[in-house]
């Protein structure tokens, strides 16, 4: 199972299995204790150069489209097999401070990890 959450909103270790902050920036604000992050792997985050053209007014259809090719990379490849094993033991949490998760990055990555995972 694969979940995408706040990472401000309090853990819940009875449901987020592993926690895997999915922000390429750590969150503001936070202490790496409040996060209770076990992962960070920064291949499978959007990079700055992603992120600053996102947020100058791009739109999420091509996001999500330059973002794909961005995990395609061997790197992020490489990664990305890594977490969908993890979710095959267990519940695997995406952490990211954006506002509304179900709209970013995460539930895209979430979706990929799920495509990916039979």
């Amino acid at each position: 199972m694969i979940r995408v959450r706040r990472v401000y909103d309090a853990p819940e270790p009875a449901a987020d299995g592993v926690r895997v902050l999915v922000d390429r920036l750590w969150p503001r604000g936070l202490s790496k204790e409040a996060a209770a992050v076990d992962s960070w792997p920064r291949p499978v985050t959007p990079s700055a150069e992603l992120r600053k053209w996102f947020h100058a007014g791009g739109s999420a259809g091509e996001f999500r489209r330059r973002y794909e090719a961005e995990l395609a990379e061997p790197a992020a490849v490489a990664e990305l097999e890594r977490l969908r094993g993890l979710a095959a033991e267990g519940p695997v949490t995406l952490l990211t401070a954006v506002r509304d998760p179900a709209s970013s990055h995460a539930a895209v990555l979430a979706e990929l990890l799920g495509a990916g995972a039979g």
